[in-house]
This record gives C-alpha cells, structure tokens and sequence, in this order.
C-alpha cells in the first residue's frame, strides 16, 4: 500500500532524477517520489558517473524536513535501511548489508547507492533529496569502477530474483514511511541501532580514505551524528565524510 501523504511522479526518460527533483523543487509542497524508467545523466558520489541500464532502479525522494542540515543528512541512514528491508523481501539468506556511509551491499558487491543534496538558509534546511540508485537487473563490470572499490553486482545476478522498478518503489516508499515516523518520532537513535545491526564489517578493520588523508582503524560504531567511529593506535577517530575501502 502506497503511503499515506507521499506524492509519487514516474517518468519514462531524464537526465536523473536528482536534477529534475531540483528543477521541481519550488512547487513540491510535501514528500515526492520522482521514478525513472531511463536515466541519462545520472552520477553518485563525488560526480562520479552512475550507470543506469533499463530495468535498473532509479528514483530520488524529495523532502522537507523542518530540521537542520545534520539531521537531513542523517536520512541517508533511513534510505539505507529502508532498501535494506526492501531487498531483503527478494535476497533473504544472501548476505546483505549496510556499508557506511550510504551504499548497500549484497554478497560482498554493491548493489544499491544513496546520495543527498540539500538546499537551505545557514543551518536550517528547505528541502532535501535522496537519490536512489539499485542495480535491480544488470551491474557495471567490475573494470569501470575504481581500483579498491567494492564489486559492482545485481539484484538478478546474485539470486535469479526479478523486480519491476515500480513495484520495487511501492515497497522501498512504504518502509521509508514508516522508518522516517520512528525518526520524528524518536530521533535518530533508534535508526541508528537499526542500521549499525546491518553494518558491514563492523568490528573489523577497514580504511577511510577522505580527499585529505587515509586512516585505517577498527570499525567501533556510528555515532550519534552519523559520524564513522575508527580505534586506531593513535586512538578514537571520528570521521565525517569519506570513501570505505575493506
């Protein structure tokens, strides 16, 4: 069941729907879902380029939160887990989890991507977009992502399972609902108990790489604010923003 209060827009052909959640932004009034079957010029992290074959997953919600930017990036943490829920209905038993700060991966590759933009006034945010990207079909070939990166893999590739990108939507919109209640209801926290039961490597060893240094450390937890919490020999660190490498 479609949820209540969620305006939804689907759209055969655009060049992603993060741009056209920017270009429709001042006449959106409430929570928008913007659905494309084909994307043209979609990128992720980083402008980096996000390939998006038919029949993949590509959508961006559109919010106005009332809050500061904080909190609005913190949602990256309630897509996460929302897709989480929404894959595990057709990939239970095959391995997936969250990698911090916004990728989902499934058997060990990464099979979804979230990035956030935002616009607003000093801290205080107007709106705020989640864009979605899932490799429900076909996954680029491991060559054309970067050295280090996790392996790129599908939702059909890892379990045979097929789902149609509207019907994927009609789940994915309905879990997010219900996860952003308990976040105006309760704070972040119990999101992000939720996410850090789905972490992946968590308790293990891995490198954060920013524009500015790497640093390798023992995954401890997320913090309160979202922040990737590292045990290094130098002691606890506290990251921000940064590429995960295992």
């Amino acid at each position: 069941m479609w949820p209540a209060g969620y305006d939804r827009i689907v759209l055969d052909e655009v060049d992603s729907t993060m741009a056209e959640a920017r270009r429709r932004a001042a006449d959106l009034a409430g929570p928008t879902w913007i659905l494309a079957r084909n994307q043209t010029a979609a990128t992720g992290r980083r402008g980096r380029a996000w390939v998006n074959p038919q029949g993949n997953f590509a959508a961006t919600l559109f919010l106005r939160p009332e809050c500061n930017a904080q909190d609005a990036a913190l949602r990256s943490f309630t897509a996460a887990y929302a897709l989480y829920q929404t894959l595990a209905m057709s990939a239970r038993g095959h391995g997936l989890t969250l990698k911090w700060p916004n990728d989902v991966l499934l058997n060990g590759g990464k099979v979804a991507g979230i990035l956030l933009e935002s616009s607003g006034k000093g801290d205080r945010v107007d709106w705020v977009s989640i864009g979605i990207g899932v490799n429900l079909v076909s996954a680029p070939d491991a060559s054309e992502v970067e050295p280090g990166a996790v392996r790129p893999v599908s939702l059909k590739g890892e379990t045979g399972q097929t789902v149609a990108p509207e019907a994927f939507l009609d789940f994915l919109a309905g879990h997010f609902a219900s996860l952003e209640g308990l976040f105006q209801e309760f704070g972040f926290d119990p999101i992000r108990r939720l996410w850090l039961r789905k972490a992946a490597r968590l308790g293990e060893v891995i490198t954060a790489r920013t524009p500015r240094n790497e640093i390798t450390g023992t995954f401890e937890t997320v913090d309160a604010t979202g922040q990737l919490v590292l045990r290094t020999p130098k002691g606890q660190v506290q990251i921000s923003a940064a590429d995960v490498y295992f």
